[in-house]
């Protein structure tokens, strides 16, 4: 039954993995204006798996920051993820494994976060194990190409190409919203509020990713006060 799982999550790991191809491989061009070579930025992007994180990272080795100094930048851009992570494991069944909370705690982006709480039930450790495997490899690959690659291709044309990845998300987060009225109100808030902290002077300065996390505490609290959620997962996958 696992390999099943794992093979239904490499299946919706395809149009994450594409996706990220391209993001990576934009920052694979500022890593190499950083001076890292190919091989560093497949490792760091297999193991610093997020846009904004890796961002900073390579900011942060270009400026010849020290270990420490690039260890705390790397901490805090990607602080989101221990949000993330928490909520996903209210969707895990309480039978698994240390292990595989621990698994899924590093395989885990925003993009898998989305397809993984969405699924009904409890959800899989090898669910996000096979959507990891095709999408960790591209975006890994993507940022060696992209240092490869340089200056051949304009840095602004390869951005542009990445909101196929903001379209792939809106796809994951729509059918739920369509569905769940609450959900829907949680989204156009999130939208609405995220674009308030990018003007509002008190709040603009603020990282991307404290910002996720500011918003994410507030509209979830706020949306479980309100309206809490009592359904019980209804599949019982056994995890081995």
């Amino acid at each position: 039954m696992n390999k099943n799982v794992f093979l239904r999550g490499v299946r919706d790991g395809v149009p994450i993995g594409l996706g990220y191809f391209v993001v990576s491989f934009s920052l694979g061009i500022i890593a190499k204006k950083s001076g890292v070579l190919f091989y560093q930025g497949f490792l760091a992007s297999f193991l610093n798996h997020a846009s904004a994180g890796e961002y900073a990272l390579f900011t942060a080795i270009g400026e010849l920051a020290t270990y420490l100094e690039v260890a705390v930048v790397t901490v805090v851009a990607n602080a989101r993820y221990l949000l993330l992570s928490s909520a996903l494991s209210q969707k895990f069944d309480p039978k698994t494994g240390i292990i595989h909370r621990i698994l899924s705690g590093f395989v885990i982006t925003d993009e898998i976060f989305g397809i993984a709480i969405s699924q009904k039930g409890f959800v899989n450790p090898w669910y996000m194990y096979g959507a990891f495997f095709f999408a960790a490899a591209l975006w890994s690959l993507g940022t060696a190409c992209g240092i490869l690659a340089g200056n051949i291709l304009p840095s602004r044309a390869v951005s542009a190409l990445s909101v196929a990845l903001y379209g792939m998300f809106l796809a994951i987060i729509i059918p739920p919203a369509k569905k769940d009225k609450v959900i829907a109100c949680c989204v156009a808030a999130s939208f609405a509020f995220s674009w308030l902290m990018g003007i509002v002077p008190l709040f603009k300065n603020i990282s991307s990713g404290n910002k996720v996390m500011i918003l994410t505490i507030l509209i979830a609290t706020v949306a479980a006060i309100i309206k809490p959620v009592n359904e019980q997962p209804e599949n019982k996958e056994t995890v081995k």
